[in-house]
């Protein structure tokens, strides 16, 4: 392959792993997908190729496509342990963030909410809300008509609203003081405070340190509260578990605020917190390493700053 078209690829490289991303939810399977996007990029005539971007686009929404309607895909995703892979703030395949929309496409939030949706559905509303193709675009992309390009991502951004409900993006210097005290009652035991800086319709999802085979999913204000409050309880096992006790640090995941704790240098777990009229409105928590790869790699290439909070 010649360096022209080398470097044609490369420069599209960003925004096919972005738009990967979104897709697959996790940085791993995108990387991967963009790579097996550069294999056909070789293998292509690409005399025959009139509008690069577009070929490109085309390619690594299907790649992305067959991954998600595969049998192994369904299993992991079906199996209920399955949550989006975190990244910090800066990693660029977070992609475009210019809009409200694009901001949120990437949320974890989001992301988990796109699980529900049809392969089809999730590629034309990432399409259309994170990079603002036009549906006779999408429809060339995928190969289906612009009638069915607008009944899908009508019926997605539905779906999407209506799982949702939240009020307008909380500025990040205000949720960080939302999270800062949020913080400090979950790690003194305050559970009154707690509770009360929770919405009335709250929610957590968390893979239980890595460790569990479902998800663990709580609501209402009293049962969020005693799920954080244990969490935060030192305990020797916790230390054990974790390597030692952590620091915590808050940072910016996916466009939420997120607690991280750290010890040695090393992300043990994140908690994105989402925030709305001021109170904790929904928490995210990963720790299993592997969805924590890529965010490690961004920290180490981060500087923290001193840690908020210690506990353990």
């Amino acid at each position: 392959m010649d360096s022209a078209a080398i470097d044609r690829f490369e420069a599209s490289r960003g925004r096919l792993a972005s738009l990967a991303y979104r897709l697959l939810g996790s940085a791993a399977d995108a990387e991967d997908a963009v790579q097996d996007t550069f294999i056909r990029w070789q293998a292509a005539d690409r005399e025959q190729v009139q509008v690069p971007e577009a070929w490109l686009t085309k390619v690594v929404t299907n790649i992305c496509l067959d991954r998600l309607r595969s049998a192994r895909a369904r299993h992991e995703r079906a199996a209920g342990a399955w949550l989006p892979e975190p990244l910090l703030e800066g990693d660029p395949m977070l992609g475009p963030a210019d809009t409200f929309e694009q901001r949120e496409s990437v949320s974890l939030a989001v992301l988990s909410l796109l699980e529900r949706l049809s392969p089809v559905e999730r590629a034309v509303y990432v399409l259309r809300e994170a990079f603002s193709y036009s549906h006779s675009e999408i429809a060339g992309i995928l190969d289906i008509t612009e009638s069915a390009s607008q009944q899908h991502v009508h019926r997605a951004r539905i779906r999407v609203a209506a799982e949702r409900h939240r009020g307008g993006e909380a500025d990040p210097a205000s949720a960080r003081r939302v999270v800062e005290e949020f913080l400090a009652a979950a790690a003194s035991g305050r559970t009154e405070r707690l509770v009360a800086l929770l919405t009335d319709d709250v929610t957590v999802v968390s893979d239980g340190a890595g460790l569990a085979k479902h998800l663990l999913r709580r609501k209402t204000r009293e049962r969020v509260a005693s799920f954080v409050r244990a969490g935060f309880k030192p305990t020797p096992a916790k230390r054990r578990l974790a390597g030692g006790s952590p620091a915590f640090h808050i940072a910016r995941v996916n466009g939420a605020t997120a607690v991280l704790a750290v010890v040695d240098g090393r992300v043990m777990g994140a908690v994105a917190v989402e925030v709305s009229d001021g109170k904790v409105a929904s928490l995210c928590g990963i720790a299993a390493a592997d969805r924590l790869a890529r965010l490690n790699e961004q920290w180490r290439q981060h500087e923290p700053g001193a840690p908020v909070a210690h506990a353990w």
